[in-house]
């Protein structure tokens, strides 16, 4: 028998000349900024990018061809094949985007679609750790990733186990500051400790230490170096205990156990050579996000087992200008300036500062902000000047903050592509002035404005354009929705509210009203709920539900002396016998997926709904009931945020064309439209200010949980003594404010062909209660744009 070609054999020179030239039209077809990570061979490149440069193209494009290098190297006998590019990106529906197109240019290589892998961060380290169950501690068979509800039950617990072997801090704690000993002041500070101020503090710092490799020892080590009267670090150290004690007392894990695992099994060099030699190199989207210890997994994984002295061969991408959860994760972006800095000592830094996304105008007014904000906020600038937020600029004593951390943004102005770029339409033509910018009488005014401008634009051919409302907060998306469902209605425009599908995803409750159904046929009340989630669903028609439902026998199972039903009820009708059929054929554990599938839900729908299956499940092994079943779902519904399964089609139920998307500026990162709207420009949501609730004040004009974050990142940034709890309470208040404006620029930088901004003159003081007007401040930066875009400004009297 003649023997199978070898690797080398396989690879004649006719077809290597013909992919040499795949990877260079590949290389050829990409922007300078993107063609530096095509050129990688090896070490560490550090790419900076800018909103709209094309990072997730450029990193697609980079890892088929270094895949291609790695075929030829094999090829040649020059290194193993099997060993493969691991690529992490932050979110499954990222991950997912970034597949399609590493496939897609393996497919112009005439390669097959393998050679690497994406993970979320998370993901991986779950991956690594499962593997090496023995070295991580982590019995997969055994724990449970503990779920946001368990999560707060635990901190609860861990709260009131702390009080009670602390008894004397905790009454130092109810002190605080002017207790005059009344009883009744006593028990409320008693009530604000054990449910806001102590679980606050106890969540802040348990996901900041665990995330940075901190152990509850080492908080306690540091609260030596502090002298506050209260020791918040050592409060903190002590909530951190009892809460590790939980999780490991009942077998739980949370997401930072995944890279803490990960990171024990690389310790261990025989588990270390194996993990590492299945790789040849890591490539990181987002790196900005990434906190220190995920950064350094994946240092220890791009590490070339045989030349452990030599740099990691690992490409991080991120833009520091969009990292927008520093102030509520450990992701702060200093890690990835300095990444860049040291990076660029080398020659090893590649900006992508060409953007084809956005129209001129968008992309003149995102710099001046970025440039305004730098020159308001930054070092020369004297605390009276500073908008009330503070002298940000020293830690107090005259010692200066880290220099990498002295403005809010990287000073990387984007700039316009190329006349020859190869993206389609790039830098498109603006609509209208492309930026307006208004000033509306109050918020009821600027619906007005708004949804005349949204009917203008939608008149049009509205399957060809996509448009999206930032807010930022979700309370301000939920008034926005109910203010514009008729005008919408009315002129047939779709509106999608993202805050609502996301606060009560309707899955879990759509497959509770079945059951009960299932479970109280008889019920009207419960039949017309069923009949009202398949008119929902698009599955019968609209009809009189009320006189469907007001004899459930007789619609059900009419009899012979019955009036006759019209088609829609005979429809609804049967779908509705189905269900009761499938409930006494189908086992109980069976019933959601079949559910599922009678309400035609689309693929992540049903992803979710297998989710919600294997969940319930699980809670109710031991006791298979229906009334089991019902409990569990409407405890889920009732109770608890179920977050719907993420897929491939998720951006694109974001943007999708024709709708008006009610979205947040954080969940809108990534994600661009042609018309963005960005109404409610105050100042007292950005950059805001940090406040202490009234409830909380007798502890003093700080926060517990802030101050002590403040103190642990002094730490981490390699401070060399601690702030105390003024300089600290400065601190926190100067990140807030800086990521507050990188929210803004983020939310800018989402427009195509149309940026909509607006501060109304009165708006309220908070939104949950939206009908109390008064004079509002706009953001500071507001003023600074119209002055600079005079012809931008939108005069609504000439609108109306």
């Amino acid at each position: 028998m003649p023997q199978e070609p070898t690797v080398k054999e396989s690879l004649p020179s006719d077809l290597s000349s013909l992919r040499e030239t795949a990877i260079l039209n590949i290389r050829n077809s990409l922007r300078p900024g993107q063609q530096q990570m095509a050129d990688w061979h090896s070490g560490q490149l550090a790419v900076s990018a800018v909103p709209g440069a094309g990072k997730s193209t450029g990193m697609a494009a980079a890892a088929a061809i270094a895949i291609a290098r790695q075929y030829q190297r094999s090829a040649l006998g020059l290194s193993e094949r099997r060993r493969q590019l691991v690529v992490v990106t932050f979110t499954r529906s990222a991950a997912a985007n970034i597949k399609a197109k590493i496939r897609k240019n393996l497919k112009e290589l005439s390669l097959p679609p393998s050679g690497f892998v994406v993970y979320t961060l998370h993901g991986l380290a779950l991956n690594i750790a499962s593997r090496h169950p023995d070295l991580s501690g982590l019995q997969l068979e055994n724990v449970t990733l503990i779920t946001p509800n368990q999560g707060h039950r635990f901190i609860r617990t861990a709260v009131e186990q702390w009080i009670a072997r602390h008894p004397e801090r905790y009454s130092r704690l109810i002190k605080g500051i002017q207790f005059d000993g009344e009883e009744t002041e006593r028990l409320r500070r008693q009530s604000v400790l054990r449910t806001e101020i102590l679980p606050d503090l106890a969540t802040t710092v348990i996901h900041e230490a665990k995330s940075s490799g901190l152990l509850p020892e080492d908080l306690l080590r540091l609260s030596e170096q502090t002298t506050d009267e209260y020791g918040i670090l050592r409060v903190a150290a002590g909530l951190y205990e009892q809460y590790q004690n939980l999780m490991r007392s009942r077998d739980f894990i949370d997401y930072d156990d995944m890279i803490l695992a990960a990171l024990r099994v690389l310790e261990n060099e025989s588990a270390r050579r194996i993990e590492q030699n299945q790789v040849f190199a890591v490539f990181e989207d987002e790196a900005q996000d990434s906190s220190p210890l995920q950064t350094k997994l994946l240092e220890i994984l791009a590490t070339d087992p045989n030349n452990p002295n030599q740099p990691p061969n690992l490409i991080r991408v991120g833009d520091p200008n969009q990292a927008i959860n520093s102030t509520f994760t450990p992701a702060d972006p200093i890690y990835f300036r300095q990444f860049c800095e040291d990076c660029n000592t080398q020659n090893r830094l590649a900006t992508m500062d060409q953007a084809g996304r956005s129209s001129k105008i968008i992309i003149d007014a995102a710099n001046f902000v970025l440039e305004w904000v730098n020159s308001f906020y930054g070092n020369e600038k004297k605390s009276g000047e500073l908008g009330g937020h503070g002298e940000v600029e020293t830690r107090g004593h005259g010692e200066k903050l880290p220099p990498l951390t002295a403005s809010p943004f990287r000073p990387q102005k984007i700039r316009l592509v190329d006349s020859d770029d190869p993206q389609i339409d790039a830098n498109p033509q603006p609509v209208g002035r492309g930026l307006e910018i208004y000033t509306p009488r109050d918020i009821n005014h600027t619906v007005e404005l708004l949804s005349q401008r949204v009917v203008q634009l939608f008149s049009q051919d509205a399957t060809k354009i996509s448009a999206a409302i930032l807010v930022r907060e979700n309370r301000q998306g939920r008034w926005l929705a109910e203010a514009l469902t008729s005008i919408c209605k009315e002129h047939k425009i779709t509106l999608y509210d993202v805050g609502e599908h996301d606060r009560h995803s309707h899955v879990p409750e759509e497959i509770l009203i079945l059951l009960q159904f299932c479970d109280r046929p008889h019920s009207p009340d419960y039949l017309k709920a069923v009949l009202e989630v398949f008119v929902e669903r698009q599955l019968i028609p609209t009809q009189d539900l009320n006189a469907l439902a007001s004899v459930p026998e007789d619609f059900l199972y009419p009899g012979p002396l019955s009036a006759p039903q019209p088609e829609p009820a005979q429809k609804a009708a049967r779908l509705c016998r189905s269900l009761l059929r499938a409930r006494l054929e189908l086992p109980l554990y069976q019933l959601i997926p079949f559910l599922a599938l009678t309400l035609n839900y689309d693929q992540a729908e049903l992803a979710t709904a297998d989710k919600l299956a294997e969940r319930v499940n699980q809670q109710i092994a031991g006791n298979t009931s229906m009334g089991t079943m019902l409990g569990v779902l409407s405890e889920i519904v009732s109770s608890e945020r179920f977050e719907p399964v993420e897929t491939e089609d998720l951006e694109a139920r974001y943007t999708r064309r024709g709708q008006l998307t009610i979205i947040t500026m954080h969940k809108a990162k990534g994600l661009d439209w042609d018309y963005v709207f960005l109404p409610f420009l105050h100042e007292n949501l950005i950059p805001g200010r940090f406040w202490v609730p009234p409830q909380s004040q007798f502890l003093g004009s700080f926060t517990l949980s802030e101050v002590a974050r403040a103190q642990i990142r002094a730490n981490l940034h390699g401070q060399s003594t601690l702030p105390d709890i003024t300089q600290a309470w400065e601190q926190a208040k100067y990140l807030k404010t800086a990521e507050e404006y990188r929210l803004l620029y983020v939310a800018m930088t989402r427009a195509k062909r149309l940026l909509w901004m607006s501060a109304a003159q009165k708006a309220p003081f908070t939104w949950s209660k939206p009908e109390n007007l008064q004079s509002s401040a706009p953001c500071p930066v507001f003023p600074a744009l119209k002055r600079q875009f005079p012809g931008n400004v939108i005069s609504y009297t000439l609108r109306n």
